[in-house]
């Protein structure tokens, strides 16, 4: 019977004052609760973009040139 053994990666706490900008891994400790307030700014983006899409696909102008593109590739294709 075989033993493996599995190394760790180094805990770091974080460190205030001058420590703290000496070690790589001190902002990311510090930040730790900050992913979900991305999220949260992330959905909000997401859905103001679905949201000016969505208006700009259904207006009239939009429409017509969606429109335009897709005669012109049919008529590309059957008159291959």
């Amino acid at each position: 019977m075989s033993t493996t053994v599995i190394e760790e990666e180094p805990r770091v706490e974080a460190v205030a004052g001058a420590e703290a900008e000496a070690h790589p891994w001190s902002r990311l400790r510090a930040e730790e609760g900050l992913t979900t307030a991305e999220y949260a700014v992330g959905t909000v983006a997401v859905a103001g973009l679905g949201g000016v899409l969505l208006k700009l696909l259904t207006s009239e102008a939009v429409r017509d040139l969606i429109w335009q593109v897709v005669q012109g590739a049919f008529s590309a294709m059957l008159s291959a």
